[in-house]
């Protein structure tokens, strides 16, 4: 009987999932994360999206993680990521995989990283992101390299993420930047 009620619970959650992600209007109403009210299919991606993006930052921003909250952190990472996938621009793209390279340089799993920090640049040279995207990028791939110990690399995209973010013309988003392009690890790269 477990067995059964497993069953038909794992058929519901498939059948939930593909009605909500589907290819269909995302006009339609779906019932809210809080069970409260219908909420529009993009509308439902996007304050998920949001939210995890947000949950990474909380992680990110802790002194100390433990290999739990590291594995949290990736895995609210890529959610953020599966919902802009589905309703997001390029820009949310570009973003999503600088994060996830991030994280992944952050916990030191640097081929990852590495392949994340790539897929941000070809997003960034594909739409012709500049300025602020164009310096993340840069840096995604200087910290993604510093995590794997590649110090040619390093250094070749640390000097580029520098010099673009200096040119960054939105002097809140300069700040930002040389915020984040500040904090590391490094791996005793800089």
């Amino acid at each position: 009987m477990n067995k059964i009620k497993l069953s038909f619970i794992f058929v519901f959650i498939i059948v939930s999932i593909f009605n909500i992600t589907g290819k269909d209007n995302p006009n339609i109403a779906v019932k809210s994360m809080d069970g409260e009210k219908s909420i529009k299919k993009i509308e439902f991606h996007k304050k998920i999206a949001i939210k995890t993006n947000n949950e990474v930052w909380n992680y990110l921003t802790k002194d100390k993680r433990n290999e739990k909250e590291n594995h949290e952190m990736i895995t609210a990472a890529y959610t953020s990521f599966y919902h802009w996938n589905i309703i997001g621009k390029p820009i949310n793209l570009q973003r999503e995989c600088w994060l996830i390279s991030h994280v992944y340089a952050v916990t030191g799993k640097s081929n990852f990283a590495i392949y994340y920090a790539e897929k941000c640049m070809n997003l960034t040279k594909k739409h012709n992101f500049v300025d602020f995207d164009l310096a993340y990028a840069y840096e995604a791939l200087a910290r993604a390299y510093a995590s794997k110990g590649n110090s040619e690399k390093f250094s070749k995209y640390y000097k580029k993420a520098l010099q673009t973010g200096n040119k960054i013309k939105k002097k809140e988003n300069k700040i930002l930047f040389m915020k984040d392009f500040k904090t590391g690890p490094w791996y005793n790269m800089k």
